[in-house]
């Protein structure tokens, strides 16, 4: 049986997560894998998360399973956090998944339960799994236009054209915040401009919240997601705690759609209920029970909110410091429009060849595309990295 099976292409961050690992020189620097790094280089457990296990470990009794849906304290909590004050005004259905992939996979299988001949709009570029996992699942895609690389922006009218060929039924993958890999974000009169797009051509927005707090912060980082909300009565969204809560080995994420009746969402709740025990019967609890103990308890929701806040600065800097850097090594403002990006990364406009030399002659790991993830500098590797790309350009 098995000798029909032909070599999967490899992944591009898992393949430059072992040459970065092999690589034997002292001085390597990863701005490949989306991790954020703190000071000193290192991805620490938060302060809350660490006080959250304590709790859970000298409180929990059983190991048991809790439902296919997950924990019920975990689904309102998430809610909270992505609607807000919207949570307990509108209708919808959850579960738990195995990270934010998984409640990507999810979704998508919903889709192709319900309307199998959906085609899925994705924006060129986007994050790798997306593309995959639409494949997989076996639905039509189709690219929308979004990165302007000569401005470094967002191409709104060529994004909002492309989108209005959109047919009723077809679903539009959008980035919730800090868009990955360009790090070009959607402005409040995008989302106002895409819900109502989305109304008249009866389209179904899906919406990627894998980073939220990174960008405007949890509310601003939330403000797309609301809008939309709030205008339109049938929404997915895909929710991930792996960067928000540093939990990325805990795969703790959901699963969201709003719905437009009460009827319509117990149906959506069983019907995601049962795609998790086709693919993984019960999710992983741990990860989803720290968050929701952070987020259930004053104390350590401030705390957390704190340090999540301090991270997100220390991105800020690292946007400003690069861009000042790069303007000094280069003696042009080409890189200039990094400083107006969010989130963790950003293409910094540099094709695979430049790529490839930063890497073979100065140890510097980006992704082929030029994506670099911002949060993995530190003040000790900026100037580093901006001679580096200076000498390579």
């Amino acid at each position: 049986m098995f000798e029909t099976l032909t070599p999967q292409a490899p992944d591009k961050i898992i393949r430059l997560m072992q040459m970065f690992r092999d690589d034997p020189r002292l001085g390597k620097i990863d701005l490949g894998v989306g991790v954020w790094r703190n000071a000193a280089g290192q991805t620490p457990v938060m302060a809350a998360v660490k006080d959250a296990e304590r709790r859970i470990i000298e409180t929990q009794e059983s190991k048991s399973y809790i439902g296919l849906a997950g924990d019920v304290g975990f689904l309102s909590a998430m809610a909270d956090l992505l609607l807000g004050d919207a949570a307990g005004a509108v209708r919808w259905a959850a579960v738990a998944t195995p990270g934010g992939t998984a409640a990507v996979r999810q979704a998508l299988e919903l889709v192709r339960l319900a309307r199998p001949e959906a085609t899925v709009w994705i924006s060129t570029p986007t994050w790798p799994n997306h593309p995959a996992l639409i494949d997989t699942v076996g639905l039509q895609r189709r690219d929308y236009r979004y990165y302007d690389a000569k401005t470094g922006g967002v191409d709104r009218a060529g994004m909002l054209a492309d989108l209005a060929q959109a047919a009723p039924g077809d679903v539009v993958l959008l980035h919730g915040c800090c868009h990955n890999p360009t790090g070009a974000d959607l402005t409040p009169a995008d989302w106002e401009d895409i819900a109502s797009l989305l109304a008249e051509r009866g389209a179904v927005p899906f919406i990627d919240m894998a980073y939220q707090g990174f960008g405007a912060g949890l509310e601003g980082d939330a403000a797309g997601l609301r809008l939309i909300a709030a205008r339109l009565p049938e929404v997915l969204i895909a929710a991930s705690c792996s960067k928000n809560f540093g939990l990325y080995r805990e795969r703790a994420g959901l699963v969201m759609a709003l719905c437009p009746d009460d009827g319509i969402c117990d149906t959506l709740q069983g019907t995601l209920a049962w795609l998790n025990r086709q693919n993984f019967a019960f999710p992983p609890d741990h990860g989803a029970r720290v968050v929701t103990t952070i987020l259930t308890d004053a104390d350590l929701r401030a705390n957390w909110r704190q340090e999540l806040g301090s991270m997100r600065q220390s991105m800020m800097r690292n946007r400003a410091a690069l861009t000042q850097a790069l303007r000094d090594a280069t003696g042009s403002d080409r890189f200039g429009f990094l400083a107006g990006h969010q989130g963790m990364f950003s293409l910094i406009g540099l094709d695979e060849p430049t790529v490839a030399r930063l890497r073979t002659e100065h140890g510097i790991y980006l992704i082929d595309d030029g994506r670099m993830n911002i949060a993995g500098l530190t003040d000790s590797t900026i100037p580093v990295v901006a001679e580096a790309v200076a000498a390579s350009i």
